[in-house]
């Protein structure tokens, strides 16, 4: 024997008939602050922004690197003497 239930009612109605808390204020304040960070996040993933974060990035690592480089070098050359 199949017997088949059909319940027609809201999501809110079945949390209710099932005991679940409403959460929906909670949810609502979660979005709105969802979306309060994305909009603050936009103006860092403009394309403008994006280029000078990694051209800082950029150059201080070119410049992290020339530095050990040069230690290296030195070091290699006997600690007092630079290279040209």
């Amino acid at each position: 024997m199949k017997m088949t239930i059909e319940i027609d009612c809201t999501p809110t109605e079945a949390r209710a008939f099932l005991g679940l808390p409403d959460v929906s204020e909670l949810n609502a304040r979660l979005v709105s602050e969802m979306q309060t960070r994305m909009e603050a996040n936009m103006a860092m993933a403009s394309p403008d922004e994006l280029m000078k974060s990694w051209t800082a990035f950029g150059m201080g690592a070119q410049e992290q690197f020339r530095k050990l480089m040069t230690a290296a070098a030195e070091g290699a050359m006997g600690g007092g003497v630079k290279p040209k």
